[in-house]
């Protein structure tokens, strides 16, 4: 497993340098394991009109799904900062309800590492069985 670990997060950094953020200079890459072992990479792209950016994690899962993956182990994250740096909110919630119980292996270009459950970054998350009354 730790082999693979090492391809994802090398897949991320792959990504991140396909970001395009000239707005932030904040390039971040990630990289999504399926459950057969396929590797899906997503990198954020920016937008002039900033709440139209969408982050690296939001990209890797909807290639993802867009190409009929539903099952996934793991996601790589990867930036460049000091402290390592956690999907955002949308992304959990994306996260969530693709894949509650992977593992978030989160990287910094330095070789720092931390690796969390999605469950553990969005606790009592909100999802489909929750839509429903009564």
């Amino acid at each position: 497993m730790t082999d693979f670990v090492e391809v994802l997060v090398s897949a991320a950094m792959a990504a991140r340098e396909r970001a395009f953020a000239p707005f932030s200079e904040f390039l971040v890459g990630a990289a999504l394991e399926t459950e057969h072992g396929d590797i899906w990479t997503g990198c954020n792209v920016e937008s002039a009109s900033y709440g139209l950016t969408i982050c690296a994690e939001r990209v890797a899962l909807v290639k993802a799904v867009s190409d009929g993956q539903r099952q996934f182990r793991r996601i790589a994250v990867v930036a460049d900062t000091e402290h390592l740096t956690p999907p955002c909110g949308a992304c959990r919630q994306l996260l969530w309800e693709f894949a509650p119980g992977a593992e978030v292996i989160l990287a910094n270009l330095t070789g720092k590492r931390a690796t969390y459950r999605v469950a553990e970054l969005l606790p009592h998350g909100f999802d489909a069985r929750l839509l429903v009354s009564g």
